[in-house]
């Protein structure tokens, strides 16, 4: 299960500011995580529309685009597997997926980050698509096992969301994009998460793929203005997507 993470300072209900039934969830994911991935194909479903946020897992080096450690990285579902033991973490992904009926196919580079795409992800969501490029990108890498570094498989997912090739890749190849993403990692580790993918509403954050309707949860309480009613939970939901290319990026059929 997922891990409910409170500011230690915070007591009660904390939504953040604004009135309670604005708040909007903030899902934050990595496009190299395959949890991230499987939470992605049904956040939506159960907690409505959500803020789509790219974190990096790993820190990665702004000039190079090379992963290097970070102090105080996020892990992609912490708890997954030993420190150097990363198929015990690709099994427990297989079998998750196996219990959603989605399909799960590793990229060639896997664990590898894939900083391009998330500097492209990153400007998709400031033109109002970053829903739609993490869905297909997300679907490219771990659908097709296609690598999200090579641009022309960004191209396919900047095409999918609808966006312009042209600065969907300038992005991509802007190290100037890795400041603002790394901030949003500290951001999350402010809150106490410890990896992705992550829900925060308010100031609250719930982490795991597994725990989106405990965030369903926590964003109705927020919606009520209560902590004290659990209100109805949507669905899990679970999915099917095909394998081949031309059909990867279609949206997941429900049931």
């Amino acid at each position: 299960m997922g891990d409910l993470i409170v500011l230690p300072e915070r007591r009660g209900l904390d939504c953040g500011s604004g009135t309670a039934s604005s708040a909007r969830p903030v899902f934050y994911f990595d496009l190299a995580c395959p949890f991230s991935y499987l939470a992605a194909e049904r956040v939506e479903r159960v907690l409505g529309e959500v803020d789509w946020v790219p974190v990096p897992s790993l820190g990665f080096n702004c000039e190079s685009g090379a992963l290097e450690g970070a102090p105080g990285a996020l892990d992609c579902e912490p708890g997954t597997s030993e420190p150097g033991s990363p198929p015990l973490g690709r099994a427990r992904a297989e079998r998750r997926a196996a219990e959603l009926r989605l399909p799960l196919v590793w990229p060639d580079r896997h664990p590898a980050g894939s900083p391009s795409a998330l500097r492209a992800a990153s400007y998709a969501a400031e033109v109002g698509a970053g829903a739609r490029f993490a869905l297909a990108a997300s679907r490219l890498a771990f659908c097709g096992g296609f690598e999200l570094e090579d641009p022309e498989v960004l191209a396919e997912a900047a095409a999918a969301a609808g966006i312009g090739l042209e600065p969907c890749l300038a992005a991509a190849g802007d190290p100037a994009r890795d400041g603002p993403l790394q901030a949003r990692r500290r951001e999350l580790l402010t809150l106490g998460a410890t990896g992705l993918p992550a829900v925060r509403i308010g100031r609250r954050c719930v982490q795991g793929e597994s725990a989106l309707e405990q965030a369903a949860w926590l964003s109705h309480a927020c919606r009520r203005g209560t902590s004290g009613q659990a209100g109805a939970r949507a669905p899990a939901g679970s999915a099917r997507a095909p394998r081949r290319l031309s059909r990867v990026l279609a949206p997941a059929p429900v049931g």
